[in-house]
Order: C-alpha cells, then sequence, then structure tokens
C-alpha cells in the first residue's frame, strides 16, 4: 500500500486549485475521502491551509499530472521519497489525552469502575491516560466533583479505542475469572427439583391400644344414670 504524501490536506488544496483532476483521483492519491476533497473545492474545508506543491516536494512529476487529467480513471503514483522516515512507535506508559478532553476522563474512569470491575488501576490508567490517585478517589468517592460525574462510555468519547478496551477485558478476565459462588444462589437440578419425597410410613399400634368398645358404652350409662 503507498504511503500518503506529506501534508495530504495542504497537497489535495493545491491539486485543486491547480491542476483538473478528479475529486476522487485527488482523494486517492492524498488518502482522503472524495466528499472531503469536494468540500475543500467548494472552499468549506481546509480553509487557511497553504497548498503545498508536490512537483517542488519530490511527490509527482509534471507528466504524472498530466496522465491523470487525460484519463479520469488512472490513479496517480506518488514517487518514492528518498528520505525515509521511523515508524512512529507508541511508547509505554499512560495514555496521551487531549487538553480538551481530558474534563472527560472522571466520567470514562466511573463508567469503568462500574461495568467492568474487574479491570485493574494499571489496566484503566493505559485506557484514559489518568493517575490511580483519581482512580482511587473516584472508586471511594471522594473525587472533588464526585456528585456532578456521570458514567460514560470512554470508545465514545474518544478517549480509547473498542479495540484497547476489549483487550483490556479480555486480560483481565483471563487474570481474574468470575468464581460461581460469588454469582449468588442458583436454581437447583432438575432431578432434584422431581425426586419424589419420602413420605413416612403410619405407626403400627400396639396391641394393647385397641378401642374396648365395651368398656365405652359402660361409662357412658354410668354418666347418664339410665339402663338399656
Amino acid at each position: 500500500m503507498a504511503h500518503p504524501p506529506l501534508m495530504p490536506k495542504a497537497t489535495a488544496v493545491w491539486l485543486v486549485e491547480n491542476t483538473a483532476l478528479s475529486f476522487e483521483q485527488v482523494a486517492d492519491f492524498c488518502k482522503l475521502h472524495p466528499l472531503e476533497v469536494k468540500a475543500i473545492a467548494d472552499g468549506d474545508a481546509a480553509q487557511g491551509i497553504k497548498g503545498l506543491d508536490p512537483i517542488l516536494t519530490s511527490q509527482l512529476t509534471r507528466d504524472e499530472i498530466d496522465k491523470g487529467v487525460a484519463d479520469p480513471g488512472y490513479k496517480l503514483k506518488i514517487l518514492d521519497s528518498k528520505v525515509r522516515l521511523p515508524e512512529a512507535t507508541r511508547k509505554k506508559g499512560p495514555r496521551y489525552t487531549p487538553v480538551s478532553r481530558r474534563q472527560d476522563r472522571p466520567n470514562a474512569i466511573l463508567w469503568l469502575v462500574r461495568n467492568h470491575p474487574e479491570l485493574k488501576d494499571s489496566q484503566i490508567m493505559r485506557l484514559v491516560g489518568t493517575t490511580k490517585s483519581t482512580i482511587q478517589a473516584i472508586r471511594e468517592r471522594t473525587h472533588w466533583n464526585a456528585q456532578n460525574l456521570q458514567p460514560l462510555d470512554p470508545v465514545t468519547l474518544g478517549l480509547c479505542s473498542q479495540i484497547d478496551l476489549d483487550l483490556e477485558v479480555h486480560r483481565a478476565s483471563k487474570e481474574k475469572p468470575i468464581e460461581i459462588e460469588a454469582q449468588g444462589a442458583t436454581l437447583l437440578p432438575a432431578s432434584e427439583t422431581t425426586m419424589p419425597r419420602h413420605q413416612p410410613e403410619p405407626e403400627e399400634k400396639k396391641p394393647g391400644e385397641e378401642l374396648n368398645v365395651d368398656a365405652v358404652f359402660a361409662k357412658l350409662k354410668q354418666i347418664g344414670g339410665k339402663s338399656e
């Protein structure tokens, strides 16, 4: 895959203003969306950006531009740069958060603490770029703005990507599996609930405990004072 030119938007501005290339050709060369290139042509985007001549920067040749103008389906090919820039490597440590979004970090931390309690403080620090003391204050509801905090998804806020969040959750679930006892009481199996209950057998009467009918009638006669 060809790498984008230096300063893609500035290059797109110059190509739109100085050539007859189509929006699709400029977008393909600068790795932009065609609608964004159209907005640049209409003056709705890239306002105040000065165009950068790709010929002077040895990224395009005049012949290459002429080929694109003659054939709208032709894709411009960028020239190999003699200067190789090193690829940006991500440094270990807390994630950098733009100043405009730092105010949303406490809300994101509250969301992570409530929805993913299995995450460690070090994982939350990697996701939203915060400090351990801030996480502890939000957990204990001692944060200075605890009453106004609202749990908000850090992915929606742009503090981390969904891939990074899923990766950290997957790691935490492996290190700390959910125990069955912690889930509360569960239903009994069907083999136990459908088993017939054992009913106790009636006790056998002893021979001396049988009812004496004659004695009962004799007692009644004595009480009533009458005879047959």
